[in-house]
Formats: C-alpha cells, structure tokens, sequence
C-alpha cells in the first residue's frame, strides 16, 4: 500500500515544497475518547497557534482557486474549535498531533480504500459524497479507484473511509508545506506513532515520506 500512493506532478508544480509523511497502522484498538486521549487534547490546546504555518495552507488553497475563509484547511479549523473536540480515541491522538504542529493530518479506515490513495488536481467528474458536492476542475484533491476521498487538499474527508471506533486498519496523512521542516514533519510522525502505540500495544506502524523529487 505505501509503495503505491503517489503525488501527481501538477500538484508538485503547485508547490514545490510540499511533502507527505505516510503512516499506516495495522493492528489498531480504538474505542470512545476517555481520560488518557482527554488529557492529550487538553495539552493541545494550550499550546500557541502557529499561524504561520497556517497562512501557508491559506495561500496554498488560493493557488488552486479555494477561498480559505470559506472552505478552511484542515488545522486551521480545527484550531477554530479550541476546547478541541472529543471524537474518539485514535482521532483524538491525530487531532492533538496536528494542533501542536499546525500540521494538517487526514486520518482514514484503510480497509475502506479502493486501490491506493493519490493526490491530484481534479478533472470535475470524479465521484464525490453529495455531502461534500463535486469537486472543481484543477481543484487538489485525495482520491483512491472509488472516487474522492478528501476535497480541496484537506478540508473535507469523505463519510466512507471515515475512522470508527470500530477501525482496525488506519492511514494518516501528514501534510507539511514551508515554513515546515522535513525534520519537524518526521517529528510529528514519530509522536503520532507513540500515541498510537501507546493506546494500542501490538500495533504494526510503517510510514513513507514523499517529498519533491521522490
């Protein structure tokens, strides 16, 4: 699965300094959020909004004709939603990564996938949740065999491959632009992975990094 997700090079073209830490685990237990997951939200808040970072996704989305004070990316509406909100346990974990890194992070069911994810600008008949409407020629968008799994690079996730308290499978998306480092996107990786670990023992974590070039 890792091996076979890929980043068209009209998004590339869009910006050249984006990159994507690909996490996978298998073996996940998941359940209600509870006083452990709690208590990382909690951390999470507190922590000072980097707006620069953010301001990066809004020109990001601008470069493809998104209105960002209209369709939001990812961490900066969430970052909207201080206290943060209790979903369940293994979001809560992505969720408190993604605000203390101001980095937008996708978080899917990987057994509902269809043939593997990619990152790509729209042609405008892909099939899309009506919840999320149909996407718009030259818009960036997450995509598997199925159709549409993620609008406007990372505003809106699909209900279909949404994370449950009954998922067992996950990929998360780790999405950085400039002024990011490569090192902090590692980072952020590698305590997502704690977090994972930490709610789940015997999980199995693989991740890939696809950066400009790769």
């Amino acid at each position: 699965m890792l091996d076979d997700i890929w980043v068209d090079d009209s998004v590339r073209a869009l910006r050249p300094d984006f990159a994507v830490l690909i996490v996978t685990a298998h073996g996940l237990r998941n359940g209600p959020t509870d006083d452990r997951s709690r208590a990382w939200l909690a951390a999470a808040s507190a922590v000072e909004v980097q707006t620069d970072k953010i301001d990066a996704w809004k020109d990001a989305y601008r470069a493809f004709g998104a209105k960002p004070q209209r369709t939001r990316p990812s961490v900066d509406a969430l970052t909207r939603r201080m206290p943060l909100p209790e979903i369940n346990r293994v979001v809560d974990a992505y969720n408190s990564i993604s605000v203390k890194h101001a980095l937008p992070i996708g978080g899917e069911d990987l057994d509902k996938y269809v043939g593997p994810a990619r990152l790509v600008r729209a042609s405008g008949d892909e099939a899309s949740e009506e919840a999320l409407g149909q996407p718009e020629p030259g818009e960036v968008i997450w995509r598997d065999d199925i159709g549409v799994t993620c609008r406007r690079w990372n505003w809106r996730q699909v209900v279909r491959t949404r994370l449950t308290e009954e998922t067992t499978n996950a990929i998360f998306l780790l999405e950085r632009l400039e002024p990011m480092s490569l090192e902090e996107l590692k980072q952020a990786g590698e305590e997502l992975s704690e977090l994972l670990t930490e709610l789940s023992p015997e999980v199995r974590i693989s991740s890939r990094l696809l950066s400009s070039g790769k």
